[in-house]
């Protein structure tokens, strides 16, 4: 299969390389916006054209929550027409459209795991866009596949995990919100259940979503706490309310995603969050040693 992967200097898209660079199976084409500029038409439409394109890896998004409030139109442009700009070009192809979605379509308000069967309902113009994507694909004709995921981390691009551990060699102590509840998500694990979808896909008609994270439940103090206990760093974390800690954009107080539909359907079992948290930093263990 002819696989294009947008947004592939990203998180997402840096694991999907490396699946790619053993694999023997498909013919792989990375993107990003300077190779291919998702938001224009002519340039996907030639792009799946003359590369014979037969799936299509979503990974690209504009991420930069608190920023996005200030530049709406763009956080639109990039989230949701471009999505529109892509469904269309793999209708036309006959090719599958996987994209990444987000815990962000929630309020965040829920008391128990959120299903895909939940309401949608947004509170900030990165989640409303990604919300908007999701509508744009439920109401169009190509097959595409939609994975939830929350609280991404990988060895490369900027994270939680990456900034925990340089505040934890630089500073004696540090501040985490205590309050706010989800599920860590390797990025290695979900380019893995991306495979898992592409490679099953058996080319009928398919509209679905799947919540996809790594197993668990904790705060984002229990992560901090988790990351400096594995590397030994001598930094105390101090938990805090969000209320301590302000920021332009409402972060979801409980984002938990039930994976249940996933694991059923795939007949999979997803790693716990603290074992995907102890491959990755080894990752990055072995690339200040190399």
């Amino acid at each position: 299969m002819n696989i294009l992967v947008t947004g592939s200097n990203g998180q997402l898209g840096s694991e999907l390389r490396k699946i790619a660079a053993t694999d023997q199976l498909h013919q792989w084409f990375f993107t990003d916006v300077k190779e291919l500029d998702i938001t224009q038409k002519d340039q996907v439409e030639g792009f799946f054209k003359a590369n014979l394109i037969e799936a299509c890896l979503n990974c690209a998004a504009y991420t930069a929550v608190d920023k996005a409030e200030d530049e709406p139109l763009l956080v639109e442009k990039i989230n949701a027409t471009a999505v529109g700009v892509l469904a269309d070009a793999c209708f036309k192809n006959e090719a599958l459209l996987v994209h990444i979605s987000t815990d962000y379509v929630f309020n965040g308000e829920n008391f128990k795991p959120y299903d895909e069967k939940d309401t949608v309902s947004a509170v900030s113009v990165y989640g409303l866009t990604k919300a908007k994507a999701e509508l744009i694909l439920a109401s169009h004709l190509t097959n595409s596949v939609i994975l939830r995921t929350s609280w991404l981390y990988s060895a490369t691009g900027n994270n939680f995990v990456k900034t925990m551990l340089r505040l934890g060699k630089e500073k004696p102590e540090i501040r985490v919100v205590a309050d706010q509840i989800g599920t860590p998500t390797w990025a290695f694990d979900l380019a893995w259940a991306i495979m898992l979808v592409v490679d099953l896909y058996d080319k009928k008609p398919v509209k679905e979503i799947y919540h996809f994270s790594n197993e668990g439940v904790i705060s984002w103090y229990d992560f901090a706490q988790t990351i400096m206990e594995l590397k030994e760093l001598n930094c105390k974390v101090i938990p805090i309310a969000s209320s301590e800690y302000p920021v332009k954009t409402k972060r979801p107080f409980y984002s938990v995603l039930d994976k249940s539909k996933f694991k059923k359907q795939y007949k999979i079992n997803i790693p716990y969050w603290k074992d995907s948290l102890k491959r990755c930093l080894e990752e990055l263990d072995g690339q200040e040693q190399s």
